[in-house]
């Protein structure tokens, strides 16, 4: 499905338990991408934010990549109590899954709890039989090992994430930022999500489909944020029509320059990233609000209801009133 989605499953109830797996030899990155999106305090969140905890793998002391050392919360009995588990990259291809790790993975999942794996935590996800007849990505390097390790999954290359609802997966180690806040904005919504990215200094959406691969380097500072000026620009405007000779000249870059460094900074076309845009906030009020469809479309940008359906169904395979009748959130 587009989106590289195939079911979306939502965690939206009082603080949903996040736990992040730490394991001897830990990926620091990859830990720390978890802790930041999920483990820090945000009280202008409200009060049903995540809860958050540290499991170990191996017990005992853990010394992460560096020799830094890591304090747990507890071991794998943190599991059965989690509606979300991440699985912060692994130790090394070579190195053997624990079985016991194997085992709580898929209790954890029998019950509903969401598995989110970044860079090379996707070969734990396989090791514990989890991802056998589904749609799974990893970093670009990794992509050829996992198929040959693991003939059952369909290994998705060149994308930033893969969601299949229940268990999501994502490519190289900064792919892993971008997949957390799609967890974000879909257990929390758009707004939250934003808020978190902007803590970050990141732009605020990158579509999963999006190519792991840039061709040229980031943009240098100056041209960075200038275009962050813009991305906060074009999410309080988006219902008005854009176009390239607009947006160059609001930041002061010939079209070509333009061009060239908005696919620097995001992978993806102008064009490309307001669809992806107009979609996530006609989401958000799909979820969050009873305005009808017609109005929606013309504050996203679509002007006609049925362009928007048209785009949400292509993107989404559901109507935006299915979507609708399956995500809208209970006044609280």
């Amino acid at each position: 499905m587009p989106e590289n989605s195939k079911k979306m499953t939502n965690l939206r109830h009082p603080s949903p338990r996040a736990v992040v797996l730490a394991y001897d030899g830990l990926c620091t990155f990859e830990f720390g991408v978890a802790v930041e999106i999920f483990g820090l305090p945000r009280p202008e969140m409200g009060d049903d934010w995540y809860q958050f905890a540290v499991a170990s793998v191996d017990g005992g002391e853990l010394r992460a990549t560096g020799g830094i050392r890591i304090l747990a919360d507890g071991d794998l009995r943190l599991l059965e109590t989690a509606d979300l588990v991440v699985v912060p990259g692994w130790r090394g291809l070579d190195e053997p899954v624990p079985e016991a790790l194997c085992q709580a993975l898929r209790a954890a999942h029998a019950r509903g709890c969401q598995l989110l794996s970044i860079c090379s935590g996707v070969f734990v996800l396989a090791a514990s039989g989890l991802l056998d007849g589904r749609k799974a990505t990893t970093h670009w390097r990794y992509t050829q090992a996992l198929k040959t390790r693991f003939p059952a999954i369909t290994v998705v290359e060149d994308v930033l994430y893969q969601d299949e609802g229940d268990i999501l997966t994502s490519a190289g180690s900064a792919a892993g930022i971008d997949l957390c806040l799609h967890v974000v904005r879909r257990n929390y919504g758009m707004e939250a999500a934003n808020r978190v990215a902007r803590r970050l200094v990141i732009p605020p959406h990158r579509d999963g489909s999006q190519t792991q691969q840039l061709s040229r380097p980031v943009a240098q500072l100056r041209e960075s944020q200038r275009l962050g000026q813009l991305f906060d620009y074009l999410h309080q405007h988006l219902a008005v029509s854009h176009t390239v000779e607009s947006l160059a000249l609001r930041v002061g870059m010939s079209q070509r320059t333009f061009l060239r460094r908005f696919q620097d900074a995001t992978g993806t076309t102008p064009a490309r990233w307001l669809l992806t845009a107009r979609l996530q906030r006609a989401k958000d009020y799909l979820e969050n609000s009873r305005l009808s469809i017609d109005n929606i479309a013309e504050q996203t940008g679509f002007g006609q209801s049925a362009t928007l359906r048209h785009h949400f169904r292509q993107q989404f395979a559901l109507s935006p009133a299915q979507y609708r009748k399956q995500f809208l959130q209970p006044v609280r």
